[in-house]
């Protein structure tokens, strides 16, 4: 491989200062003082201060009994008939047994049906009084509960809802058509105290579950999983709580039909020459507290430390129809997204100042590669506070030159503001901070329950917290002074839009340790940064060595030495902390059930769970919405910022409706090979949420990555709608030029997806509309194609193009399944993007259905198909997508196994938040010509100049565009290929290709 960049910029980025993204409390020292910088000693918060008690997780604890042995669970009484469903009292079945709280005597239930296709089913206390206000629905001003549709009657229901009294209440939901059972807690007891409840459901065995996330995890659950829903400030650990919380789950199940016609349903659908039929359901729990969801092989117990039992049933039957039925009744439809969103990010922890930043942007330009968007990590922050640049480093004046030259260039800028805001130290008049003075005039900030400010440990050293929840309830006025800073702050320096970090929300010690340490302000953080002395970034991705040898061997061996300097941790001899329930009385900040949370103790790197907004509204009860909330009030405040505009967003910690204000990347995640595999089911997951606009830190943040891991992942990424390159500070550069081997992959995948740019929009543009989904699982497309139900190392683009990339090192060939083939010849057909011939169909007989295929995928090569059927309009590349935009059009038509395509293609502004002017233009081709109908206003001045149909068995002997017969220099056939090009068409669209109706005719 070759360096593309000097050494002096080597050595310098791995000593730069910044911010350290996630918990990484491995990095844990005691105090000490010492320095942010070589002229800034300051003193370091205790390591002590963010260890908590030892608890113990439930289903880890040999002594933790089974609620489902000791609780007697409810019998129904007086039943109340309504025409949309019914209302039941329940009442315990026996004496309480309060093994995780007090059991609540009395609920209600209430069964509504929502919709024909939608089944509410809620559980809540029946009387609720000071002692257990707590029991409230969750607020409908922070999490909007799906609607009824008037007039809906129970008739109407494709889903029925039965109960029974049979040793204690339960209930079931199934369909009306096929009588399958859907959700069954029959058999099983409903669990119902003030900290604490449970209900289960059986489950059909080998079932397929998906969502509950946010969890790195492969795409199916599996059925030997705990999943915790608790937002943590944590890197991405597998199979753990990491920063959001999304209690929604698709249930999909294969069938065959018996002799008798009747379904079967098929645990082991593995024979490819039956016929399948599957049917996906979908389930949501609206409730934002702490849960656990343990599937097993039986089936799913579902926990939460508070709320109600809100339950939303969607009978689907596709993948596709739960998806979209969820957005438009329960999340709201996704942001729509600005088009110059959809091109290269570059960000790092450790660009150093404003001549880094356009070092890193000329290199860009200097080697040709595409780059939208330049991003800064808290670097550019002054002690790393929000709002305040750097006077040294990022002073305003030349940052407002940087960004005029950017801006002129059709670039843009991304800062990232974190969720905690440094409190200034009392004693140091030279340490005021206005953002902090206005936050507590405005009553801004989290409180501890004494009335005092809530003081945590952050990035800065000692911080406040906005309380979100106080200023949507109980008016208080975070949300307005958020939407004040952010204003004042882009008059100093213009933002593109923002990225928001540490939401869940984080904080780096147990409770308000800064109470009465202000004086101490700034502190370092308990831990070493990577890149200081003793936490050097060292590790490489798998297989390194057999790449890199000598580098390998060096980095291995003082990776050694770094950890045998480590202390080493002493084993503790203290004992589990169990809490214990007491009648009547809730113990916030360790309840009685203790989930299995990745910190152990829901105060350890978060902050406590007692901390309580204006109008006494806990952290208990709310700590999964912190980052759902910021990122409300960061959506109001680029609506401010820029009027008329789309805010555009990527926040880490997310809630079920965070994809109506922003997007989503994932996380801290690690320069390894199984990080890049882990990223599809990630961004499959959050396409069911909601939130499309998604991608991973490419090439990994933690750890130093290396040339063919950094070559396979900028070619997947570049397939994904959030397309950004981000690593560590004090690891190696890894900017796609950094190799010359990496660069040249960019080039090519970049190409592709710039190719695409319009058509990725368009995606884009119909999620925000109907919820569609950009991202797709293959299951959800080829519903009928069992042996799809966990594929997750392939994905598709919307309908038409299939990405399958090589995800192991040292490969040069990747194994894939072309879904859709049959073996009657009238299955899809495939096509391959670069060399635009039939790779799987109807005329390519040794690809059978299901197959898994070999294909070759040397180093530097991303395998792409488009789907015969889907028409694409395409733009050629341009270094930045304003560019682009004005590029010639060309159309790939490739025709699918009855000689027919069709497709859509959207043209705006792609910046205006209420569109005004607008197109749509309407393929459709056969076997004698292509045609394009637009409707509506926007005008698009770019001619058509290609036009390619792929899969035209015979060659035509005449091609008209517009009426017009052209000559043999403006068309070919490749009678190999089976394809057909127009070329060089111009002067047919003067006014722009989309002006009128095109008709390109052949025979």
């Amino acid at each position: 491989m070759t360096l593309l960049v000097s050494t002096a910029y080597l050595l310098g980025a791995a000593l730069l200062p910044g911010l350290a993204l996630g918990g990484a409390v491995e990095y844990a020292r005691q105090a000490t003082p010492t320095a942010v910088g070589p002229d800034h000693p300051v003193f370091t918060v205790p390591s002590s201060a963010d260890i908590g008690k030892n608890v113990i997780p439930n289903i880890n604890d040999p002594l933790a009994v089974d609620a489902q042995d000791l609780c007697p669970g409810y019998l129904a009484t007086n039943v109340q008939e309504e025409s949309n469903g019914f209302a039941a009292d329940l009442v315990l079945a026996g004496p309480p047994c309060n093994v995780y709280g007090t059991d609540i005597e009395s609920l209600t239930l209430t069964v509504t049906f929502q919709d024909q296709d939608r089944l509410r089913v809620q559980i809540q206390p029946k009387y609720i009084s000071k002692e257990n206000e707590t029991f409230f629905s969750l607020p409908e001003q922070l999490v909007p509960r799906p609607a009824d549709l008037p007039g809906t009657q129970e008739s109407d229901s494709l889903l029925e809802f039965h109960w029974s009294n049979k040793d204690t209440f339960g209930f079931k939901v199934q369909r009306k058509d096929t009588g399958h059972i859907l959700f069954s807690t029959q058999g099983t007891k409903v669990v119902f105290e003030n900290q604490f409840f449970e209900f289960k459901t059986f489950l059909p065995e080998s079932y397929n579950l998906y969502g509950l996330g946010e969890v790195v995890r492969g795409f199916r659950l599996g059925n030997n999983l705990t999943r915790t829903l608790f937002a943590a400030d944590v890197g991405d650990n597998v199979d753990a709580n990491i920063y959001g919380s999304h209690p929604v789950y698709l249930d999909t199940r294969y069938f065959t039909k018996g002799a008798n016609g009747e379904l079967e349903y098929a645990a082991e659908a593995t024979d490819k020459s039956a016929e399948y039929v599957s049917y996906t359901h979908g389930v949501y729990l609206r409730n934002a507290h702490a849960q656990e969801v343990l599937l097993r092989p039986e089936g799913v117990t579902w926990r939460a430390l508070g709320g109600n039992i809100d339950l939303y049933f969607y009978n689907g039957p596709s993948a596709k129809d739960v998806i979209t039925a969820y957005q438009h009744t329960a999340v709201g439809l996704p942001a729509l997204q600005q088009y110059w969103t959809l091109g290269f990010h570059q960000c790092r922890w450790g660009y150093e100042n404003w001549t880094v930043l356009q070092e890193v942007v000329d290199n860009f330009a200097k080697f040709e590669i595409p780059l939208e968007t330049i991003w800064a990590d808290i670097d550019y922050m002054k002690g790393y506070r929000n709002f305040d640049n750097d006077p040294i480093r990022f002073p305003y004046k030349e940052g407002a030159d940087f960004l005029d030259r950017l801006h002129a260039n059709g670039q843009h800028w991304i800062p990232i503001v974190d969720a905690a805001i440094y409190a200034p130290n009392p004693e140091n008049a030279s340490d005021a901070y206005p953002t902090f003075n206005r936050g507590i005039e405005a009553n801004a900030f989290l409180l501890n329950p004494d009335g005092t400010p809530y003081i945590g440990a952050v990035w800065p050293g000692y911080t406040v917290f906005p309380d979100w929840v106080g200023a949507v309830l109980n008016g208080s006025g975070a949300i307005d002074w958020w939407i004040e800073e952010l204003s004042l702050w882009y008059d100093k320096i213009k933002y593109d839009g923002i990225w928001i970090d540490m939401s869940e929300v984080a904080s780096f010690c147990v409770g308000s340790c800064g109470s009465g340490n202000l004086t101490l302000n700034p502190a370092h953080p308990p831990f070493e940064l990577p890149g200081e002395e003793g936490n050097l970034v060292l590790r490489y991705p798998e297989g390194f060595n057999l790449t890199n040898a000598t580098e390998a061997a060096a980095a291995s061996s003082a990776m050694a030495s770094q950890d045998a300097a480590k202390p080493t941790a002493s084993s503790t001899t203290e004992p589990y902390f169990r809490s214990t329930p007491t009648p009547g009385v809730r113990n916030i900040n360790w309840p009685p059930y203790a989930i299995n949370n990745f910190h152990n103790d829901l105060a350890v790197h978060a902050v406590s769970p007692n901390a309580t907004s204006h109008g006494g509204y806990l952290q208990y009860d709310f700590h999964n919405l912190n980052g759902h909330q910021i990122l409300n009030a960061t959506y109001r405040a680029l609506l401010s910022v820029f009027p008329g505009k789309r805010p555009f967003i990527i926040g880490r910690s997310t809630f079920a409706g965070s994809g109506k204000w922003a997007g989503h990347w994932g996380g801290d995640n690690e320069s390894l090979w199984p990080f890049m595999y882990f990223s599809i089911p990630q961004a499959l997951s959050f396409s069911l949420f909601g939130i499309p606009m998604f991608g991973p830190d490419t090439c990994g943040f933690g750890g130093n990555t290396d040339m063919e891991l950094c070559s396979r992942w900028m070619q997947l990424s570049a397939f994904f709608p959030f397309y950004r390159n981000h690593n560590i500070l004090g690891a190696n550069p890894q900017e796609p030029y950094v190799w010359e081997a990496v660069a040249q992959a960019t080039r090519t995948a970049m190409k592709v997806r710039f190719e695409l740019l319009a058509w990725l929009y368009t995606l884009m543009v119909q999620a925000s509309l109907t919820g569609d989904t950009v991202m797709r699982a293959l299951s959800w497309e080829f519903e009928a194609e069992p042996w799809l139900a966990g594929a997750d190392r392939q994905f598709l683009l919307g309908g038409g193009i299939l990405v399958t990339p090589v995800l192991e090192q040292g490969m040069d060939t990747v194994d894939g399944v072309f879904p859709g083939l049959r073996t009657d010849g009238k299955g899809e057909v495939w096509y391959d993007w670069y060399n635009l011939t039939e790779v799987a169909g109807p005329h390519v007989h040794s690809i059978l259905p299901g197959q898994n295929v070999t294909i070759e995928a040397p180093l530097g090569h991303i395998p792409v198909y488009q789907r015969g059927g889907h028409i694409i309009a395409t733009q050629d590349p341009g270094m930045t997508t304003k560019e682009a935009r004005q590029k010639p059009w060309g159309l790939r038509v490739p025709l699918d196994v009855h000689g027919k395509a069709e497709g859509k293609l959207y043209l705006d502004d792609g910046v205006s938040l209420e569109v005004e002017e607008k197109t749509w233009v309407t393929f459709e081709a056969n076997e004698k010509g292509v045609t394009a109908v637009p409707e509506g206003d926007y005008t698009d001045k770019n001619p058509l100049r290609y036009v390619t149909l792929l899969g035209l068995q015979e060659g035509p002997q005449t091609v008209k565009v517009q009426g017009t017969k052209l000559g043999k220099d403006h068309w070919s056939y490749d009678d190999q290929a089976k394809t057909l090009k127009m070329m060089d068409l111009e002067a047919f669209f003067p006014a722009g290709a989309w002006k009128d109706r095109v008709e390109i005719m052949w025979k």
